[in-house]
């Protein structure tokens, strides 16, 4: 009887695999004659059910996908079905989630579509996966010249500036302030100053995405990575201890320019002294 079972279950799983291989090889099939027929959605769908139900055809149906998703993506932003054309990016992403050529695309479309920063992000994580794609360099590079500000470079490059900078925050921390928030962060170049002069704990904050993966490569290539913690968020929303776990002693910021009030710092100044910034005693 025993045998009698195991043959029944092997009996039933070779059924189910003989079902999914037909299955299969003929989605193959209808997804070949749409994309003759132009039916960019239709093959899509069908590409859709062929890489779930075999992972194995990834490889071998990349190139082909990738044609029959940005066709099919296409069409859906000329007739305007812009959820639509996400949500097929997002499902190829799932597939795909380390393909830098359909993140590229991705940011395109967001891109043309107004959303930068976002768009950003997506070249940048191109750009990672393959740092000698060129459209994805030159794309990310385009997309930064309208997200960083002009006054960035100006400031980078004024050494008395930045050398005043260093030496308040060395006297600071060295008076005894071994915690540190930086908030909006920028490159990143104020929390590499308090860590360098020997704070303890290091924290910035930066509410662009653009600026935060920035300011994660510039922490990066100065080897400081896990020194300081960076905080893809506007210093209003920072709360303890789920995202720093106490109050800092210092708070050090360079958002203080022509768009004061523009740009919030009123309002996270007094956040961070009233919530972030150790009282004195």
């Amino acid at each position: 009887m025993p045998n009698s079972n195991a043959k029944l279950h092997s009996n039933h799983r070779g059924g189910r695999e003989a079902s999914r291989r037909e299955l299969v090889s003929r989605s193959l099939q209808s997804a070949q004659h749409c994309l003759e027929n132009q039916d960019f959605g239709t093959a899509y769908a069908h590409y859709l059910l062929v890489l779930n139900l075999a992972p194995e055809l990834k490889t071998t149906a990349k190139e082909t996908f990738q044609f029959t998703l940005f066709k099919w993506a296409e069409e859906l932003d000329s007739l305007a079905r812009i959820q639509d054309l996400f949500n097929c990016y997002e499902q190829a992403l799932e597939l795909y989630p380390n393909d830098e050529v359909i993140c590229n695309s991705m940011g395109e479309h967001l891109f043309r579509m107004g959303f930068r920063d976002e768009a950003a992000g997506y070249f940048h994580k191109a750009v990672k996966l393959n740092p000698d794609f060129a459209d994805a360099k030159e794309n990310f590079y385009r997309v930064a010249n309208w997200l960083v500000e002009r006054w960035h470079f100006i400031m980078l490059n004024d050494a008395k500036r930045n050398l005043t900078y260093l030496k308040a925050i060395e006297n600071a921390v060295h008076s005894g302030s071994k915690s540190v928030l930086d908030i909006g962060t920028g490159t990143g170049i104020l929390s590499m100053f308090a860590k360098k002069a020997g704070a303890s704990f290091v924290y910035a904050c930066e509410l662009s995405k653009t600026m935060y993966e920035l300011a994660r490569d510039v922490v990066a290539a100065n080897n400081m990575e896990k020194e300081i913690k960076l905080l893809h968020l506007k210093s209003l929303d920072i709360e303890i201890p789920k995202h720093i776990p106490e109050r800092v002693s210092l708070v050090v910021t360079e958002t203080v320019d022509a768009g004061l009030f523009g740009e919030g710092i009123v309002e996270s100044l007094i956040h961070a002294w009233e919530h972030l910034l150790l009282q004195p005693k």
